[in-house]
């Protein structure tokens, strides 16, 4: 297993339990104490975790990720305003991919446009697209339980029966040399093989994650369109040199 492999698999083990031992991340990883220790003062010293006795803790917000819940009530009349503006991208007759996330699913109620086909990973989109009387497709696969978003091998290979005119997908971090960021490997996996099946990607990311850098990539700022409800002064002339900025 090579070493970003392991940091991924150390940081998704975090995810999910808070905390991990040391000598449990020897037995699942099949390495040796010393090469965990190594890595561990690594992701350390990039802000990912914190070392304690024994093992680690999960305690910085590039590798925090709140549910679904909680993303619901946060900025959300910037997530208002974006999520009309990609609603306004969708021509009659498309198939587009949205991805799980809370300002994708505000998408749903501005989509106007006529005979849309959507394949999703998010549970709560799909409710609603039907709800709408869109035709929609779920993705199979394992459910995060706190942003239900599905994820996983089996949502990979699903995918790959499907291909898109266009992709909106949701990103935690925008920077200008690190590109779109998201906080979680599998789910980074997703977004980036949506956007390879797509003949055209749109990010969305509120005001917030403009210059904000978490932990898996998913692709260069050149690669999409970045749809925002206001772009920070200090960062527009930067990242209009990389990518096309829509702006509410």
């Amino acid at each position: 297993m090579l070493t970003e492999e392991r940091y991924a698999a150390i940081v998704e083990r975090l995810h999910l339990q808070g905390i991990v031992k040391l000598q449990e991340l020897v037995d699942v990883l099949g390495v040796s104490e010393s090469t965990i220790r190594r890595d561990l003062i690594d992701l350390e010293s990039r802000q990912m975790l914190k070392r304690i006795h024994g093992g680690a803790s999960l305690v910085n917000e590039k590798t925090l990720e709140p549910g679904m819940e909680e993303k619901t009530f946060k900025n959300i009349q910037q997530k208002t305003v974006i999520a009309r503006l990609a609603a306004q991208e969708i021509q009659n007759g498309e198939c587009i991919y949205l991805d799980a996330g809370t300002t994708t699913l505000a998408m749903i109620p501005f989509i106007e446009a006529r005979d849309v086909t959507v394949v999703t990973n998010g549970l709560s989109h799909v409710e609603a697209l039907v709800s709408k009387r869109i035709r929609s497709y779920l993705l199979g696969g394992m459910m995060k339980m706190h942003t239900k978003a599905v994820i996983g091998s089996i949502a990979l290979q699903n995918m790959d029966n499907f291909r898109f005119d266009k992709c909106f997908l949701g990103s935690n971090g925008v920077d200008p040399e690190m590109g779109y960021t998201t906080p979680d490997p599998e789910e980074a996996l997703i977004k980036r093989r949506a956007h390879q099946l797509s003949g055209k990607s749109y990010v969305l990311a509120d005001s917030s994650k403009i210059g904000e850098i978490t932990f898996a990539k998913l692709f260069d700022l050149e690669e999409a369109d970045l749809i925002t409800e206001r772009m920070p002064e200090h960062w527009r002339t930067v990242i209009t040199q990389k990518t096309k900025i829509i702006e509410g």
